[in-house]
């Protein structure tokens, strides 16, 4: 199955990225969101993203023209999927929120249409459940930035049909990812050793170990990773990450999942990130 055409459900910052990536792709997209403002606010900073690439020279302006006349607003939940190959949801990581979604969308999308959910935690058969087609659900966990990240986790629950997740990884290539397909289970890979060595940092520097800086040049500096944990913490969201943490820490039973008080008061406080202007980093409107 080649998919044509993506309903994105949800604009925040993954479902833009993804959005951006399915059209540069060759995709026709529609995005769908709970006010069209948002719609509008999503559709302008994927236009910022492309012009951006085009002024770097590594997006050429056919790719970018082309990208552009395939994105299209969705007042109404059933105009976004009602002829979507794939529906990928991008809500806020909320098994409740997301279970709700999974029901309109069984009953919107076609029967054929594949659902993913961009979840990076939460158990992909409970999401499936609530839907008449758990064959036809899989989890398509994108990291941010989506159009710069090059891993797309792809999770297969106990129902999932293969063609399924055959699906997804095909999607995935031509998204320009690289795919690993992943059991369900807490937290897959990804966000299960992402968010324990996250954890870790935040407990030093409540400990007062070293400097966030300093913390994060030791990942990137001694271990070649390509950013901190404080920083990419700060990139995802500290009440996301707290989210996922409580998650797993309810799900593992293991203490390195137990979230620091420090990450639980910087929330309280709205220290959330980049979205906020103040996480572990100050960020201004430049993203530094």
């Amino acid at each position: 199955m080649d998919v044509e055409r993506v309903a994105v459900i949800g604009t925040g910052t993954m479902g833009r990225g993804i959005a951006h990536v399915a059209a540069a792709a060759g995709m026709t997209v529609r995005l769908h969101d709970v006010g069209p403002d948002l719609v509008e606010k999503a559709l302008l900073e994927v236009r910022e993203a492309l012009d951006q690439g085009v002024a770097r020279g590594k997006v050429e302006p056919a790719v970018r023209e082309g990208a552009l006349a395939r994105l299209h607003p969705a007042a109404r939940l059933e105009d976004a999927v009602g002829d979507a190959d794939l529906v990928v949801e991008a809500i806020p990581e909320s098994l409740e929120l997301k279970r709700a979604l999974f029901a309109r969308l069984d009953a919107a999308a076609p029967a054929a249409a594949v659902l993913a959910t961009n979840t990076s935690s939460l158990p992909v058969a409970s999401i499936a459940a609530a839907t008449r087609r758990a064959a036809r659900v899989v989890g398509m966990h994108f990291f941010n930035p989506v159009h710069l990240m090059p891993l797309l986790e792809v999770v297969r629950a106990e129902g999932t049909a293969s063609e399924v997740v055959d699906v997804a990884v095909h999607t995935g290539r031509r998204m320009g990812k690289e795919p690993i397909v992943v059991r369900d289970s807490p937290g897959f890979a990804s966000s299960r050793l992402g968010v324990v060595l996250g954890l870790e940092a935040i407990r030093m520097v409540e400990e007062q170990v070293a400097s966030p800086e300093d913390i994060d040049k030791a990942m990137t500096l001694g271990y070649r990773h390509p950013m901190g944990p404080l920083r990419l913490t700060d990139l995802v969201g500290l009440d996301v990450r707290l989210a996922i943490a409580e998650h797993l820490h309810r799900e593992l039973k293991s203490e390195a999942f137990r979230p620091p008080a420090l990450m639980r008061r910087m929330v309280e406080e709205g220290k959330l990130g980049k979205k906020a202007g103040q996480g572990f980093y100050r960020w201004d409107e430049s993203g530094a």
